[in-house]
């Protein structure tokens, strides 16, 4: 084979590799993101599987997508238990960084679960490896024995960490009502919340709301959650002179769901979104941290 022929198998052979990487990158995205509810930390993962990808002796993998997929999940639960160390420093609440759900409504599952805000918290409190199963399953479908072979586990304890993670998940997720009503309510809060409505804004929350405020130490925000319907009525009408003064309001969709991207001389100021249920709003979730706010504000920008 003469040396022209040998650089034109190598280029071949890259560019079968980068057609398969590209057509399951949406779903390498989606298992990284749901798994650490940041769209900087997954995209570095998506970067490093395909640094290894390009390296690997790919002649040995008989299932790219199942490869590359176990690349992704295992990276995604080191990097998970990373965050949960970084966290426990991180100043105020945290919570995922939004992400555009316009292009792709599900980033690559067959199903869209544990994209909500609301499940993504949830999330949170399951351990990596118990998120990792639940993603596997309930977002994408995977049979229980491939996920045994990706996080490495037999398949009865892989069974039990996904049943396990379902009981969570439903005992503390509410049933949300629909997309119309959510923008409703969303829409008729960011109304009361600029006019200062105390009893707007009350009838508006279910009882038990919280609100998460995440300013990640880089803007002034509330460090501690606010919970409780007349508690948080009267915090977002005591910030709400200065808060909503000269900013602009425009909807966008994050994480499948209505929100508002707040902006002041231009410039990205805060995603508010909610949860919400029969009961009312029962999350209120600003996110005020500036470095999260790059993905939402894009989309805006785009329509």
């Amino acid at each position: 084979m003469t040396v022209s022929d040998t650089e034109r198998s190598a280029s071949d052979d890259l560019e079968r590799a980068t057609e398969v990487f590209t057509s399951v990158r949406p779903r390498l995205f989606g298992i990284a993101y749901r798994m650490l509810g940041s769209v900087g930390e997954a995209e570095d993962l998506v970067q490093e599987v395909w640094l290894r990808w390009q390296k690997y002796d790919r002649d040995t993998v008989e299932n790219p997508a199942a490869f590359l997929a176990t690349s992704i999940t295992r990276l995604a639960i080191n990097a998970a238990r990373s965050a949960r160390a970084r966290r426990e420093t991180y100043i105020g609440p945290w919570l995922p960084e939004p992400v555009d759900t316009t292009a792709d409504p599900h980033l690559g599952a067959e199903r869209g679960e544990a994209l909500e805000f609301a499940v993504l918290l949830l999330l949170e409190r399951l351990s990596p490896t118990e998120r990792a199963a639940y993603v596997l399953r309930e977002a994408f479908e995977y049979p229980y024995r491939q996920i045994a072979e990706i996080i490495q586990l037999n398949e009865p304890a892989v069974r039990q960490l996904v049943s396990r993670a379902r009981k969570h998940v439903r005992t503390g997720r509410r049933t949300p009502v629909t997309r119309d009503e959510q923008r409703r309510l969303l829409s008729t809060f960011v109304t009361a919340a600029r006019a200062g409505d105390l009893t707007a804004l009350e009838e508006l929350l279910a009882a038990d709301v919280i609100s998460y405020s995440d300013g990640g130490g880089r803007v002034r925000a509330s460090r501690f959650p606010v919970v409780g319907a007349p508690r948080v009525a009267k915090f977002v009408k005591a910030f709400a002179p200065h808060f909503w003064a000269e900013v602009d309001v425009a909807w966008t969709e994050v994480n499948g769901q209505p929100a508002v991207l707040l902006t002041r001389d231009g410039e990205p100021y805060t995603l508010l979104a909610i949860s919400t249920s029969e009961e009312g709003i029962h999350e209120v979730l600003w996110v005020m941290n500036p470095d999260k706010l790059t993905a939402a504000a894009a989309a805006v920008a785009a329509d």
